[in-house]
């Protein structure tokens, strides 16, 4: 009923000027003809693309032609073209000063819960921060925060603003909240239990963040749902590796993030 094999030849590569040249963009998820790896891209240069897979493993790719297949045809991937010079950005989005010199620091400041919210903080508003003079400490916890900002002393022209996570109504970090009166301390909030919540699960190439029962802490539960065989301190790093851009994180903590580091710059 057939004239000849249906699945002789080679599939995958039907001849000259039938496959479609499609810029490698971040992200674009491809698959290599010859071994099968599937993975998003991460980066491209004139000669090759890496792709990264679910798991994080990345493998380099020389830019062959027909060489990708792209939802199961197959096409060529080039480098993308560049885009046209403009104002650089920082990771915030806002526009990069260029050949910066950090101001002296501000006698305001901003407190966050631990390690990682400052890291990520960092990441993100750096840049920010440093035009601005605004240096970023960590707190370990909340417990003590009204001793703290007692401690600190804020005043005019000497604010405090504070990131608190899990900041929803009824939780025990509301209830510390409520007991900062000054008008020149500000303490908001995320909604998510740990600032690893505040990345955008897509960045990581996972569906959602998992749910972790009372009683599990809540790291080593999530690495244990998501089949990921570390240490928290080497998830935070594949976490935070993954960030970019502002883009890439929540609104809730963008938006409070903002909020902060407007109150302790505004002039009093």
């Amino acid at each position: 009923m057939y004239e000849g094999d249906v699945l002789a030849g080679n599939w995958r590569r039907p001849g000259k000027g039938k496959i479609p040249k499609v810029p490698a963009e971040l992200d674009l998820v491809v698959e290599d003809a010859d071994s099968g790896f599937c993975g998003a891209v991460v980066a491209c240069d004139k000669e090759a693309v890496t792709l990264e897979d679910r798991f994080g493993k990345r493998r380099l790719f020389p830019l062959a032609p027909a060489a990708f297949l792209l939802e199961g045809r197959p096409v060529t991937l080039v480098r993308p073209v560049a885009a046209p010079a403009g104002p650089r950005r920082s990771a915030s989005g806002s526009i990069a000063v260029e050949g910066l010199r950090a101001r002296v620091a501000r006698e305001s400041r901003i407190y966050v819960e631990g390690v990682h919210d400052a890291a990520l903080v960092e990441k993100i508003w750096g840049h920010d921060l440093r035009v601005e003079g605004v240096v970023v400490e960590y707190l370990e916890g909340v417990d003590d925060l009204p001793a703290i900002v007692a401690e600190f002393g804020p005043e005019p022209g000497r604010r405090l603003g504070v990131l608190v996570d899990h900041l929803v109504p009824g939780s025990k970090e509301s209830r510390i909240a409520a007991e900062i009166t000054s008008p020149d301390v500000l303490v908001v909030g995320h909604p998510y239990i740990d600032i690893w919540q505040a990345v955008k699960p897509s960045v990581l190439r996972i569906p959602a963040w998992p749910d972790v029962p009372r009683g599990v802490p809540w790291k080593e539960g999530v690495i244990a749902a998501l089949g990921w065989r570390m240490e928290p301190a080497q998830a935070w790093r594949r976490i935070l590796g993954a960030v970019s851009t502002y883009a890439d994180l929540e609104p809730e903590l963008l938006g409070r993030v903002e909020e902060l580091i407007d109150f302790v710059t505004e002039a009093s």
